[in-house]
């Protein structure tokens, strides 16, 4: 691995010590610990939550010049869904900004200010949806986390790679805090701003060291898919994932977990709080299993006691009369309708032969994952892997499983690099 931190610009930037040391300009102190970061260079910018503030905001940010750092903030487990609650941008020439999507809902004109422009963002795929919502699109993008992925770096978290690559110690202790509150106290401000305040800093001394490793244009493609990617589809039967849900068997249970689950949904949308806070998914899955007669019943089960007033104890109870009372036709099946290949853990007994593939095939890619020091999953997903092992080509060539991989998705760079490790374990498990 080249030194990532030999190409960080040098900034000056207020830390506990004021600014870094003369012989530290990526930030690294002499004894090599990081320095803290504490303060944005040109302090805290004021929230910008009305059309006047916005504008000059667009303004600014139309006018600066080269990528544009980008992050969100929402307020997950506190309030439903997972709109955003701040936006934070940096962009040269501009400054940073903070806005609050509440007061300003549409920033769609930001967006097309934007337009052109490479965003930087950390985990884009976790910001990108909350943004869509409020009108904010890239056209190219840069990942910070992903090409820390593809860099071979342990610890890929905006922190740690900070830390790492520029030798700044950020503040993460407001990550998980309610960002729908109002007024947004300062510490948390300070916490958002400098989330943009080195993402420049941290995809320059990236770039290159994808570049020095020869990855950079694996990057690229996988920054295009990122951004080319349309919003995913509602998820079906979403009442399937509560937590515990493999405990329940029967079909009547699975039928009180559903109506539970939709009646607390409801209730969470409209209340605009997260759905654990209205019911937990325990408690959902212990009234399947107990399947209760009565609101006394009921009321006896973990999750249904002190904090339940009579009122809410009975709606509940209705849910589970109403899955109690269904006819066995519109009863849940047990799994849901999946596409592709069964469960790993069944293949040895529904086909041995797809097996030996598979534990072939995991194999090499997991060696050729070493090898190029990136994890097997950025390499190439497993779910692709189980695909062309469940159903190969006719004859595992080159050419055939090239074909595969890329109708499963498979960038270009990874069709190239894993196609002949998946030859080489397809032909070995035909030939044995």
């Amino acid at each position: 691995m080249t030194d990532a931190r030999e190409t960080a610009a040098e900034t000056v930037l207020r830390t506990t010590g004021g600014g870094p040391p003369d012989d530290a300009a990526t930030g690294v102190a002499v004894d090599g610990a990081p320095i803290p970061l504490l303060e944005p260079r040109e302090g805290i910018p004021p929230v910008v939550a009305d059309e006047h503030a916005l504008a000059e905001v667009v303004a600014a940010f139309a006018a600066g010049t080269g990528p544009v750092a980008v992050d969100a903030e929402r307020a997950s487990g506190y309030r439903y869904g997972q709109r955003a609650y701040l936006v934070q941008l940096r962009r040269e020439g501009a400054g940073t900004a903070l806005i609050d999507p509440v007061g300003c809902p549409d920033l769609s004109g930001l967006g097309e200010a934007l337009g052109g422009a490479e965003w930087i963002l950390h985990a884009a795929t976790q910001d990108l949806p909350c943004l869509r919502d409020i009108g904010m699109v890239p056209d190219t993008l840069f990942d910070t986390e992903l090409a820390g992925r593809l860099a071979g770096f342990p610890r890929v978290g905006l922190g740690a790679m900070v830390e790492t690559v520029l030798g700044y110690a950020l503040e993460k202790g407001h990550s998980a805090v309610d960002w729908s509150t109002r007024p947004l106290p300062e510490p948390w401000l300070r916490y958002a701003a400098l989330d943009v305040e080195l993402l420049r800093d941290l995809r320059d001394s990236l770039e290159e060291e994808l570049r020095g490793q020869g990855k950079l244009e694996w990057a690229h493609q996988e920054f295009a898919a990122i951004a080319a990617a349309p919003p995913a589809p509602p998820r079906k039967d979403p009442w399937r994932r509560t937590s515990g849900m493999h405990k329940v068997r029967r079909r009547r249970q699975m039928a009180v977990v559903r109506e539970l689950w939709t009646l607390r949904d409801k209730i969470a949308q409209r209340r605009d709080v997260s759905p654990g806070k209205v019911l937990g998914d325990a408690a959902i899955v212990e009234a399947a299993l107990a399947l209760p007669a009565n609101v006394q019943a009921l009321s006896a089960l973990n999750g249904f006691g002190q904090r339940q007033g009579r009122r809410q104890l009975e709606q509940w109870q209705a849910a589970v009369d109403r899955a109690r009372a269904l006819p066995e036709d519109r009863l849940p099946q047990p799994g849901q309708q999946v596409t592709g290949p069964p469960p790993p853990r069944a293949w040895a007994d529904k086909d041995p032969v797809a097996a030996a593939r598979l534990t072939a095939a995991r194999a090499a890619v997991t060696a050729l994952a070493e090898a190029l020091n990136l994890p097997p999953e950025n390499l190439i997903t497993p779910d692709t892997v189980r695909r062309v092992c469940w159903e190969p080509p006719a004859e595992p060539t080159a050419e055939a499983v090239s074909a595969a991989l890329a109708g499963y998705g498979a960038r270009p760079w990874q069709v190239e690099q894993v196609t002949p490790v998946l030859v080489g374990a397809l032909s070995a498990v035909e030939k044995g």
